[in-house]
């Protein structure tokens, strides 16, 4: 497994638009997909996805395979992102 985290810093829009700007983990399976994602707002609310639970009213997991040259992060530890999951 690979960590990886990001901060957004546009509107996502919708019924989440007053929720802030985010900050995202992912955790990125050895097929390169997507396993568990978190999103933490301004706001302090917090968006959990896995393949558990793929999707709510508010988004989902990516079902896309991640793709390195296209993002905008940095790698995180697996601790980092565990203790973020668990909150």
């Amino acid at each position: 497994m690979k960590y990886y985290k990001y901060k957004w810093n546009e509107s996502l829009g919708g019924e989440i638009d007053n929720w802030g700007f985010s900050l995202w983990y992912i955790e990125i399976g050895e097929d390169e997909y997507y396993s568990r994602q978190i999103t933490i707002f301004d706001n302090g609310k917090i968006l959990k996805y896995s393949e558990s639970k793929l999707d709510d009213e508010f988004g989902g997991l990516c079902d896309q395979k991640f793709d390195i040259s296209e993002f905008d992060g940095i790698e995180c530890s697996k601790k980092e992102f565990e203790e973020n999951w668990n909150q």
